[in-house]
């Protein structure tokens, strides 16, 4: 709403934001992120969702008609000769957090780099870290100028490149800003090349980072290809998606800690997650057990070669275990592995089909030993797709209701062959009006996104519901950084 106001008050058009409850604040924090302060709000009165149409009606008639009437009709730092326009903030700004030699100051909450912000015991620095808000809560290596310089040493890189900016806060990334973080979360120097390109990607428009505080609470998931990774230090087996080797940890922390720093990522900004999940460690992709079979990596959808050093970035609203996977050919695994698929998959389905943009792309991890099995038997990945597009579906009623009678994100409530007619779903979700006939839970086969990790001797799988546009997929080269 924030960001479509913007565009009204950059063309000269008044304009007035209706925001649920709770919501001003955020709405308030894309506004000056997008160069825009001050934007006139009209605040709705609880949740749309849990209203009465008369609850609805009146809270809205006297409560919001006099503020809409009063933004359009008022005075607004939005329309006051400059468009409300603001600077964008300083390359030395952005939450870079840096620390020297002195005692608790009142320094801004926004301190530039070689600030000096906080000095004394470990546990000091810890306390005032956490009580600005500037720590996920768990202890972080204090980022002293000396440690951030010493990060950042031998790579020739400028600290106070800009990288992008923070649509959210309108904050300059540089490269300052993700050592000085990555300090904080305990990655290693060596680490950087995956930083910056995992940075470079929060700023791609595609990605959408503006999303990331969404109501539902989906969390990036960070996927590592290439030769090199490895020898980086990340772990591809046993607990690939569990925290406890170094590399896969502090890299993914690192992302939360930047996305609160920079991106203006806490309850007070940008983050209205309902719930919420922890961070998620990179997910890094067994590059020997794809090339022994053939199979290309993530990256290569996303048109990387299997030669290249790559991360791989969306968000994903939930995950679950597909445990102990039966069956020597692929023909016996599909089904159950599709079943996962399908299970896992429930709201997603309202809120991108609602839309009609058919963005839906659950990812898939394969261990080892069950992507052998489909290759052995000549499968590729395309293969595997195709099979899963035919077993991974749901009754054609349930889907209904998803996008219609249990959403309010879908006007009308509308029957998949309504969808079909107006263009915003393939021919096969209406080859009849039986409510009881099974559909896809995506619109084709490439949908389905295929990662190959884990122990390699056990037939697990692991399936994740994806949020589409909200977090969508975007790859960025990882260069290999000299340290000298």
């Amino acid at each position: 709403m924030a960001r479509a106001a913007v565009a009204s008050e950059a063309a000269g058009v008044p304009s007035v934001s209706i925001v649920c409850e709770s919501f001003d604040g955020q709405a308030a924090a894309t506004a000056k992120g997008h160069g825009f302060e001050q934007l006139p709000l009209a605040i709705t009165v609880g949740h749309v969702d849990a209203q009465s149409a008369s609850d609805m009606e009146s809270n809205f008639v006297n409560h919001t008609v006099d503020a809409i009437v009063a933004g359009l009709t008022g005075a607004s730092a939005a329309r006051n000769g400059t468009n409300g326009r603001v600077a964008r903030s300083d390359p030395a700004e952005g939450n870079e957090r840096s620390l020297g030699p002195s005692t608790l100051d009142s320094a801004s909450l926004n301190p530039a780099p070689y600030d000096t912000v906080a000095s004394g015991s470990i546990d000091e620095i810890n306390d005032a870290f956490a009580e600005r808000g500037w720590s996920d809560g768990l202890p972080i290596v204090p980022p002293t100028v000396d440690r951030v310089e010493r990060f950042l040493a031998g790579t020739g890189l400028d600290p106070l490149q800009s990288l992008g900016i923070a649509r959210t806060t309108g904050r300059d990334m540089t490269v300052w800003s993700v050592a000085t973080n990555a300090v904080m979360a305990g990655c290693e120097p060596r680490h950087l090349g995956v930083l910056l390109a995992a940075a470079r990607i929060l700023a791609d428009p595609h990605y959408g980072a503006e999303h990331s505080g969404n109501t539902t609470g989906a969390d990036a998931l960070m996927i590592l290809d290439g030769p090199n990774a490895a020898a980086l230090g990340f772990n591809s087996g046993v607990g690939a998606l569990r925290d406890g080797v170094r590399a896969n940890t502090s890299v993914g922390r690192w992302l939360r800690l930047y996305q609160r720093n920079v991106f203006g990522f806490t309850a007070a900004e940008h983050d209205k997650s309902t719930f919420g999940n922890s961070f998620r460690v990179v997910l890094c992709e067994d590059a020997t057990a794809l090339a022994d079979i053939g199979w290309d990596p993530v990256s290569a959808e996303f048109g990387f070669g299997a030669d290249d050093d790559v991360l791989t970035m969306a968000r994903f609203n939930s995950g679950a275990i597909v445990g102990s996977a039966f069956g020597s050919t692929p023909d016996e695994i599909v089904p159950y592995l599709a079943d996962g698929l399908a299970r896992i998959t429930g709201w997603d389905l309202g809120h991108l089909y609602g839309l009609g943009r058919m963005h839906y792309r659950p990812l898939l991890v394969l261990s080892p030993i069950l992507a052998r099995t489909c290759a052995t038997s000549g499968w590729t990945k395309a293969n595997l797709a195709e099979a899963l597009f035919e077993h991974a579906r749901i009754p054609a009623w349930r889907f209904e209701k998803l996008i219609g009678e249990w959403t309010n994100l879908a006007a009308g409530r509308p029957q998949l062959t309504d969808v079909v007619a107006a263009g915003d779903l393939p021919s096969q979700f209406a080859e009849s009006d039986d409510p009881h006939r099974l559909v896809p839970i995506v619109s084709e086969p490439a949908k389905f996104v295929i990662a190959v990790a884990g122990d390699a001797n056990r037939t697990n799988a692991y399936v994740f519901s994806h949020d589409g546009p909200h977090g969508d997929y975007t790859a960025a080269a990882v260069e290999q950084l000299s340290l000298d």
